[in-house]
């Protein structure tokens, strides 16, 4: 019989396997999307929706899979998911059609619901004291982004972009076989049939739900996003080849995701108000630098003129987008250490709206990407717009956190 100690360990390690295969399945268009793009001969806004239609339905069934975790249990839902997205990954590499590609990549998304599943899973098994770092540990799971920007490029150069699904098929089902043999069940953490669908979707009326729901919108959606955009970024304003884009693209990707761990222990240390604060205020910083366009400018002067060039090096946008992804990492984390000290009754459920919500940001921006970049002409056009949205976490913040915080602070002893 295996204690404790030793069912914590192997859930959240399983399930932390188990994630980020599926999460690297959930990210695959990132990387054959873009000879799939030059095959199909798609522009730049049919690119955006083939690299987020995935993201679509592994948004919309984290609220379901939430609910099904907390009356079933993880494990049985976390395996059976697996299994039902194996087929779908391997027929991508027979897809001829666009409409194909799209149709199949909905069933492909599924897999990206896991999160939902996995984060209540494990969370259920340690005490309030260190869900954050479980919770971290298991969404690490995210750096299975950063593991198709190394496997990908390299299967497509050797083999062809074809091999990628099936390679990726096959690698899910020993997954799921895995995950199933090395996890465990125990039934004092179901929630049981007597709560009603009703009461568990009766979060959906708590503002402070979907002000949680806004802050992962950009520290989980807009990672997805960027995710599967920043290979073709690479691509497009830097001119490097597909295998040297991937690579550059992993370095937000990766810490984006392998640092979450850390996210949930600084959110245990000090709160994850602070950490989010504190996360929100240096993307925002990132992402006005990054948002400023390659420009040429000429001055004139008595001279002559004088030519001006204004833009990020390669090196220093890369630098800013591991900065960025670092600080994502520790927000993703922290966002649910919210969940764990406020909604520790009802986990599954919170977490499902939460991560549906910032799936659903992860399936958007993208399309958006693409329609702002057909519109406008300028790469640099997306930043621009994710600046904006974290604008509006930290107007939010300020005055639902910091100002009630300032007011109770300065309000009398005993009043």
């Amino acid at each position: 019989m295996a204690s404790l100690r030793t069912k914590q360990i192997s859930v959240v390690s399983s399930s932390t396997v188990a994630f980020t295969v599926c999460f690297a399945v959930w990210m695959m268009f990132a990387v054959i999307g873009i000879p799939i793009k030059k095959t199909l001969g798609l522009n730049e806004t049919q690119f955006g929706l083939l690299a987020a239609t995935p993201v679509l339905t592994g948004s919309l069934i984290r609220l379901p899979l939430g609910m099904w975790t907390d009356k079933f249990g993880g494990r049985i839902v976390f395996f059976i998911l697996m299994l039902s997205t194996v087929v779908p990954i391997w027929m991508i590499g027979e897809a001829t059609e666009y409409w194909h590609f799209l149709v199949l990549g909905l069933f492909v998304g599924l897999a990206g619901g896991s999160f939902s599943v996995g984060i209540a899973y494990c969370a259920r098994w340690f005490d309030r004291q260190h869900q954050g770092f479980a919770m971290g540990i298991f969404g690490a799971g995210n750096s299975g982004a950063a593991v198709t920007k190394f496997v990908a490029p390299t299967l497509v150069v050797a083999y062809g972009w074809t091999m990628v699904p099936k390679v990726y098929a096959a690698a899910m089902l020993v997954t799921a076989l895995a995950f199933w043999f090395f996890s465990y069940t125990d039934p004092a953490h179901l929630q049981g049939k007597t709560v009603t669908v009703k009461a568990q979707l009766a979060a959906l009326k708590d503002p402070n739900v979907w002000k949680l729901c806004q802050y992962y919108s950009i520290v989980f959606g807009g990672y997805v996003a960027l995710s599967l955009w920043m290979t073709k970024y690479y691509i497009t304003e830097y001119g490097f080849d597909i295998k040297i884009a991937a690579l550059l693209a992993a370095c937000f990707s990766l810490p984006g995701g392998v640092l979450r761990a850390v996210g949930g222990w600084l959110s245990d240390k000090f709160g994850a108000h602070p950490v989010t604060w504190w996360v929100m205020l240096i993307s925002w910083v990132c992402l006005f630098f990054l948002s400023y366009p390659q420009t040429d400018m000429v001055v004139k002067t008595v001279k002559g003129d004088i030519t001006f060039h204004v833009g990020l090096s390669a090196t220093t946008f890369t630098v800013l987008m591991f900065v960025m992804g670092i600080s994502w990492a520790v927000g993703k984390a922290s966002v649910f250490k919210y969940i764990s000290d406020e909604y520790s009754h009802n986990i599954g459920v919170i977490s499902g709206i939460v991560g549906l919500i910032g799936g659903m940001g992860g399936f958007l921006l993208p399309i958006m990407f693409g329609a702002l970049a057909d519109l406008t002409g300028v790469n640099s056009s997306i930043f621009m717009l994710m600046w904006g949205i974290t604008l509006v976490s930290l107007v939010w913040m300020y005055w639902t956190e910091i100002v009630p915080q300032r007011q109770r602070a300065a309000a009398p002893q005993g009043a």
